[in-house]
């Protein structure tokens, strides 16, 4: 099977009854996505493909060969933090850190969805020209990603705030 992960070209002989998220950690070494509950409940095994967030332990990997496959370790670039990843620094949005990496990945799609005007189950005005975000909308859109440790009001505000520095073209900001 071929893959791009992180960027980089893989090829890589797997069983075809393989989860994506099997092959990425067992095969691949791609440690960072973590494993949890195994049935999509938990969002701990959160991965992108071609930017869009989805749980890599439902997804058969056959189904995803020659596309783009982001891990929590293909965020960072340069050795530099993506901006999620500093905030989340910034806010103690961890702290036994295991959601962490599904928490990420699953905020960078979440931050591209909004860029693309998806609206949620909570989304006020389906007719805006952007979906206005505030607190009740961040937390309906981060709903499928668990955090035993309950750090939920630091990841909120490492979202909020890193939301805020995108540009004003991409996405709208409701009074909280």
């Amino acid at each position: 099977m071929n893959f791009t992960i992180n960027g980089q070209s893989v090829e890589v002989e797997a069983d075809i009854r393989s989860s994506l998220l099997d092959l990425l950690r067992n095969s691949l070494g791609f440690t960072g996505t973590k494993k949890g509950c195994d049935q999509g409940a938990c969002g701990a095994c959160t991965v992108l493909v071609d930017g869009e967030r989805i749980n890599s332990c439902l997804a058969l990997a056959v189904q995803y060969q020659g596309r783009n496959v982001t891990t929590v370790e293909g965020l960072s670039s340069d050795g530099a933090l993506h901006p999620l990843q500093q905030a989340f620094v910034e806010h103690d949005g961890f702290q036994c850190g295991y959601c962490t990496p599904g928490q990420l990945c699953s905020a960078v799609g979440m931050a591209r969805e909004i860029e693309r005007n998806i609206p949620s189950v909570v989304t006020a005005d389906l007719s805006a020209a952007s979906v206005a975000i505030d607190d009740r909308e961040l937390r309906e859109r981060m709903s499928g990603n668990l955090c035993r440790c309950g750090a939920y009001n630091g990841i909120i505000e490492a979202i909020s705030e890193t939301l805020d520095k995108m540009p004003a073209s991409s996405q709208e900001r409701a009074p909280a």
